[in-house]
């Protein structure tokens, strides 16, 4: 969806940030950071990537992003980027857009069973619930040790702009940011995952389709404090 000249102006304090980032996404050593760049359809992150649809490559204030139809857009990547990590800090610019479903699973992180390579129910996962013109955020992950859903569905945002998204896991408790404020938290036994593959725009079974774009990702494996996120 094209930006109108207002929206364009209105974000302009942006583009100093976009320059930053280009330099400051992937930072190096302990943190063990990888960068997925929503700037391209054939590979992510270095990965190749399965398109589903016809998801298409958009200029936005932040940069170029994805943008994906809520219908049957979605793109696959070969990679689990926090397969084996035992704390991570999982991060998202996205833009939910108005006309999507009421349930969105965005983006879908899929440990799969190495003797039959089908997808298994461990996994770590954004979802997003569509009220009226404004959406709340669920940071969900489920692993053999444990399982916590993280949603409060009175803490609303609106649609139509870029959001900063984050889960944290610190070993003992998982919580759930939006814009760099902590909305909840809620405890967690967790047990690495394992190797798999991801799906942006959809649910790795392909359901709940996604409505609006995806700039970039970023996969810390440890538990950042907000002042250690990238900002928006």
């Amino acid at each position: 969806m094209a930006l109108g000249r207002r929206r364009f102006l209105w974000n302009l304090p942006l583009m100093a940030f976009v320059n930053r980032l280009r330099v400051t996404a992937a930072p190096a050593g302990k943190q063990e950071a990888a960068v997925w760049t929503f700037d391209r359809l054939d590979r992510i992150g270095g990965f190749p990537a399965i398109v589903l649809g016809h998801p298409r490559v958009i200029r936005t204030p932040l940069g170029k992003a994805v943008e994906f139809n809520g219908v049957d857009d979605a793109i696959f990547i070969d990679n689990h980027p926090l397969a084996g990590a035992e704390t991570f800090t999982f991060e998202v610019f996205f833009r939910p857009d108005r006309g999507g479903a009421a349930e969105q699973r965005w983006f879908h992180l899929s440990t799969l069973d190495p003797k039959t390579g089908q997808d298994t129910d461990t996994r770590i996962m954004f979802e997003i619930r569509v009220i009226g013109e404004q959406w709340c955020l669920e940071a969900l992950v489920n692993t053999p040790k444990g399982y916590q859903p993280l949603i409060d569905r009175s803490l609303l945002h609106p649609l139509g702009i870029w959001h900063h998204v984050a889960m944290v896991y610190d070993g003992k408790e998982l919580r759930r940011y939006v814009n760099g404020v902590l909305e909840q938290k809620g405890p967690l036994e967790f047990s690495p995952e394992g190797p798999g593959h991801s799906s942006v725009g959809v649910r790795i079974n392909r359901m709940y389709y996604f409505k609006g774009a995806v700039r970039q990702a970023r996969f810390t494996r440890t538990a950042l404090a907000p002042a250690g996120f990238l900002k928006l």
